[in-house]
């Protein structure tokens, strides 16, 4: 009898020592979504204080934490439907809001009203762009995404702003960026597609080009850190539409053919 109790004692304990444990994975990247809510809202008290860089910066920091929050949950097998709601706010204040306020401060608010309301159509095309996102996942093909991810429209008002701290901007880039807000707004909520890199590995497959890539992307920060993100970005923003253009001049592949091909 006292074995027994014993090894009921041990099961017990056992059992709440996984249920702990759980709970700890559960917990991990819940904290790292909390985290790019924190880096979303801080962006836009420093964007009120009129630190525009330092804003951009946090955008970017609230980037890597939506990075590593999905990467830690499916490696830990704590994914949920909480997390991706979570998750979901937590982006449209960091990704949508955020960088929609701080392209209005830079850039939007000395252009009146037709400007400024580019930046509230940037916020709702992100929420749009998160709530399709949300409705189809796991749906669809993996190695895309439909329309311009919100994280990389961030990335490109963040870096238009790092890009305004060299100097006076002149009118006529002002209105550029105006356009440009439209435009990145739009995609957002297009049916654009764009590489998602889920399924790509190059450090496994190519390891060599993979390292000199690295390093070559760490001396263009080093030399141009204000330069090589709104490349980055810009270039990421218009290979959807360049993708589609150059997709839709093969003659020889008809539209259900080519759809089949790609989802293959």
């Amino acid at each position: 009898m006292i074995r027994r109790r014993s090894k009921g004692l041990r099961r017990r304990r056992w059992q709440e020592l996984r249920e702990k444990r759980g709970r700890g994975i559960f917990l991990l990247p819940s904290l790292l979504t909390t985290g790019n809510l924190f880096c979303g809202f801080f962006a836009l008290l420093l964007t009120a204080e009129q630190r525009y860089a330092e804003a951009a910066l946090a955008i970017f920091v609230a980037m890597i934490m939506d990075i590593l929050d999905g990467r830690v949950a499916r490696l830990m097998k704590a994914t949920s439907q909480f997390g991706v709601e979570f998750d979901s706010l937590a982006d449209v204040v960091s990704f949508c809001v955020a960088p929609a306020f701080l392209l209005y401060a830079v850039a939007l608010s000395s252009l009146g009203r037709p400007a400024w309301f580019g930046a509230f159509l940037f916020v709702i095309c992100g929420a749009l762009r998160l709530a399709r996102f949300n409705v189809h996942t796991g749906t669809g093909d993996r190695r895309f995404f439909i329309g311009l991810p919100t994280p990389a429209a961030a990335g490109v008002a963040a870096s238009t702003a790092l890009l305004l701290q060299r100097g006076e901007a002149a009118r006529w880039m002002l209105v550029a960026i105006a356009v440009g807000t439209y435009l990145v707004a739009l995609l957002m909520v297009s049916t654009f597609r764009y590489w998602s890199f889920k399924e790509v590995d190059f450090a496994r497959r190519r390891p060599v080009q993979s390292l000199l890539v690295v390093v070559l992307a760490g001396m263009l920060v080093a030399t141009r850190h204000d330069l090589f993100p709104f490349l980055f970005f810009t270039g990421y923003a218009v290979s959807g539409p360049l993708r589609r253009l150059i997709v839709g001049r093969t003659p020889a592949v008809a539209p259900g053919q080519l759809e089949a091909k790609e989802t293959q």
